[in-house]
């Protein structure tokens, strides 16, 4: 088991196969291993470094909220700690959110980024969805007992007893108020938004992002001279929700595509 003691926090990592670094990170309660069924087609030609995120999986919680730019920041100094040489970094759900954020506060670390199922601004969510997150915290441990998110912790966590206290904190966390399109608008790294065509935001939101990206502008051009001036792309991933995204083998095959491309 490998930790890195950074940014005030002992985050636990691994690292599988081999070729140009890529940062893999997790959904919101669930950890690395819940990329076990398509981390071989990641590790085709790449050294991934999975990472349980702050209060996740094998990484224990700290004091602090649980607050998609501060993890981002644990992320940039993994990297650096790793001594990685610009990696690229994709991220699901909440991985997504901060592999977004990795890019625009730290762009001179990463190479790419992948920003899967994360939207923008809160208000994008469908409204049943935000009532569903408003009913997240400790009292609803009870009702987690049968999920795999809990069983998940339970085996890995160092301090299992910490569940309610996640639950708490992600609780906090999605009722807080989020719009990040002036810094999506300045973002400097080639970037891929990825959405189920079923996620929690409508396929509508995902293309406003790619359109603050020069994307969706004109015509691409037989040459690809009329895309994207900064490099970015846009996916939508057919027949997938938002919980079945992170399984599918159109997730890895859409980004390696995207992540292989010669600068």
């Amino acid at each position: 088991m490998t930790y890195a003691d950074v940014n005030g926090i002992n985050l636990y990592y691994e690292i599988h196969g081999t070729g140009r670094p890529l940062i893999l990170l997790h959904g919101g309660l669930g950890s690395g291993e819940m990329f076990a069924p398509i981390l071989p087609r990641f590790t085709e030609g790449h050294q991934v470094i999975l990472v349980d995120l702050q209060g996740h999986g094998r990484t224990a919680d700290i004091d602090r909220p649980l607050e998609i730019p501060l993890i981002a920041d644990d992320i940039a100094a993994l990297i650096d700690h790793l001594g990685l040489e610009k990696p690229d970094v994709v991220g699901y759900s909440l991985g997504g959110g901060v592999a977004m954020q990795v890019a625009i506060r730290h762009p001179q670390k990463i190479r790419r980024c992948v920003s899967a199922s994360a939207g923008i601004k809160r208000s994008a969510t469908y409204p049943e969805i935000l009532e569903q997150q408003g009913q997240v915290n400790a009292a609803a441990v009870e009702f987690m007992k049968e999920t795999p998110m809990y069983e998940a912790y339970q085996r890995l966590a160092p301090r299992p007893e910490d569940f309610p206290r996640l639950l708490d904190k992600i609780g906090a966390a999605m009722a807080e108020d989020f719009d990040f399109t002036e810094e999506v608008r300045g973002l400097q790294v080639p970037t891929m938004i990825v959405a189920a065509d079923a996620d929690m935001c409508p396929p509508s939101h995902f293309v406003e992002v790619f359109a603050l990206l020069d994307g969706g502008q004109r015509d691409g051009g037989w040459m690809g001279e009329g895309r994207p001036k900064g490099g970015h792309a846009l996916a939508i991933l057919p027949g997938l929700t938002h919980y079945s995204l992170f399984l599918s083998p159109l997730f890895p095959q859409t980004a390696l595509a995207f992540l292989d491309q010669q600068d």
